[in-house]
C-alpha cells in the first residue's frame, strides 16, 4: 500500500507540474477567436448565448443529416448512495437511448474508487484511481477531474462528443447533441457568479485572456462537449481544481461549488465558449414543469404537507430527498406525493419507481 501512495503521489506531482507548465505557456498564446461576440451577433444572442436559428431541431436527423453521437460519462465513487442513483440513471438512459432525435451513444460510469465493485456488469464501468490520500482535503469532488483526466487517456471512446452527467439526473427524454460549432452545450447555474468574484478568478484567469465574463457560469455537467476539447480541458481542470482548494481565499469564496468555478475557468482558458441552454435540465421543487427538459436533477429536498404545499427548510408530511438514502437505497414503491404537489416532483418519484421496480436485485 505503501508503495501504491508514493506512487500515484509522484504521478499526481509530476502531472501537476507538466500542467502547470501547459498553463503558463498557454496564457501567453492568443485564444481561439471564435467565442460569441460582437462581431457574431447575427447567429448568437450575447445574453444566452443561444444560436437563434432553430429551424432545424437539434439532434433532428434525416437521410441528409448524420447524427452525432455523444458518449454519456458520470462520475462516482462506490458509496450505496453513488451506486443507488447511478443504478436508476442508466435505467432510464437505456430507455431513450434510441428514441426519436437521440444523439445518445455509449455509457461509462467512471468510478472513482480504484477498484471494480458488484455492478461492473450491470453498468459499463471504467475504474480510475482516487487521489492520494489528504490530497483532496476532504473535499471528494475533487476527484472528479483526476477521474476524467484517467478516462479520457486510457479508454477507448467511439464517439467524437462527451455528455458529463451526474448520477442524480433522471433522462426525461431522448437528448439530441445540443452542441454546435464548435461550442459546447451547458446549463447555466444561477449561483456560478464570475462578475462577482472576478478579483479571486483573476489568480486563474489573467486580464490577457480577456473580460471574466469569458468565463461562463456553468459547471462540468451536463456539459456536451467535443471529445478532442475536453482531453484539451480536463488536466487543466484537474490542476485548477487542486490550486484552487489550496488557495485559503478561493476555497472560502467557491466552497461546494469550487470545482464548478474550476471547470468553467478551464474551459474559458481554452477558449471554449459554450451555449447556455436553460432547457437541458429542471431542478425540482423550483421547476414545477417538465416542459422541453431533457434531465431532472434531483439535487434539492422535496417536502410538502398533506395539501400539496411545499414546505422547504422543513421536513414535510410526504419527501423525497436522496439525502434520506445514503446508507441504503430507497425501497421499492415509494408513496407517491399528495394531490397538488407539482409535476417535476411527480414525474420523479414515478420514474425512480419504475427503475427500482426493474432493476434485478435491487433490494440484495
Amino acid at each position: 500500500m505503501g508503495c501504491g501512495n508514493m506512487f500515484f503521489t509522484a504521478l499526481i506531482s509530476f502531472s501537476v507540474a507538466l500542467i502547470t507548465y501547459n498553463i503558463l505557456i498557454a496564457a501567453n498564446a492568443p485564444l481561439k477567436q471564435d467565442l460569441p461576440g460582437p462581431s457574431t451577433l447575427s447567429s448568437i444572442d450575447p445574453i444566452i448565448r443561444m444560436p437563434k436559428d432553430r429551424s432545424r431541431k437539434f439532434g433532428a436527423s434525416s437521410s441528409t443529416t448524420q447524427k452525432r453521437l455523444f458518449h454519456t460519462a458520470v462520475t462516482a465513487s462506490d458509496s450505496v448512495y453513488n451506486t443507488w442513483q447511478c443504478r436508476v440513471m442508466y435505467y432510464w438512459f437505456k430507455k431513450f437511448r434510441d428514441g426519436p432525435n437521440s444523439d445518445m451513444g455509449g455509457f461509462t460510469r467512471i468510478l472513482h474508487s480504484g477498484k471494480p465493485d458488484e455492478f461492473m456488469d450491470e453498468i459499463p464501468t471504467f475504474v480510475a484511481q482516487p487521489l492520494p490520500s489528504g490530497m483532496d482535503q476532504g473535499y471528494i469532488v475533487l476527484n472528479r477531474p483526476w477521474a476524467f483526466v484517467q478516462w479520457l487517456e486510457k479508454a477507448d471512446i467511439k464517439e467524437d462528443y462527451i455528455l458529463m452527467a451526474e448520477p442524480d439526473h433522471v433522462i426525461v427524454k431522448p437528448i439530441p447533441n445540443l452542441s454546435r460549432d464548435g461550442l459546447g452545450a451547458a446549463f447555466p447555474f444561477f449561483y456560478i457568479e464570475p462578475k462577482k468574484y472576478e478579483t479571486v478568478l483573476r489568480k486563474y484567469f489573467p486580464e490577457e485572456k480577456g473580460p471574466v465574463t469569458n468565463i461562463d457560469p456553468i459547471g462540468n455537467s451536463p456539459v456536451i462537449i467535443g471529445k478532442e476539447s475536453l482531453k484539451k480541458i480536463a488536466p487543466t481542470w484537474m490542476n485548477v481544481s487542486l490550486s484552487m482548494k489550496k488557495d485559503p481565499e478561493t476555497d472560502k469564496a467557491f466552497g461546494w461549488v469550487l470545482e464548478m468555478y474550476a471547470y468553467a475557468v478551464s474551459s474559458a482558458l481554452h477558449g471554449v465558449g459554450n451555449i447556455l441552454y436553460k432547457d437541458f435540465m429542471l431542478q425540482p421543487p423550483w421547476d414545477t414543469e417538465i416542459g422541453m427538459k431533457f434531465i431532472i436533477h434531483y439535487t434539492y429536498g422535496c417536502d410538502y404537507d398533506m395539501q400539496g404545499k411545499l414546505t422547504y427548510g422543513k421536513i414535510g408530511e410526504w419527501r423525497f430527498d436522496k439525502r434520506s438514502y445514503t446508507t441504503v437505497p430507497p425501497p421499492r414503491n415509494l408513496p407517491m406525493p399528495p394531490p397538488g404537489v407539482p409535476e417535476s416532483v411527480v414525474t420523479l418519484v414515478k420514474m425512480v419507481n419504475e427503475a427500482t421496480a426493474n432493476i434485478p436485485n435491487w433490494d440484495s
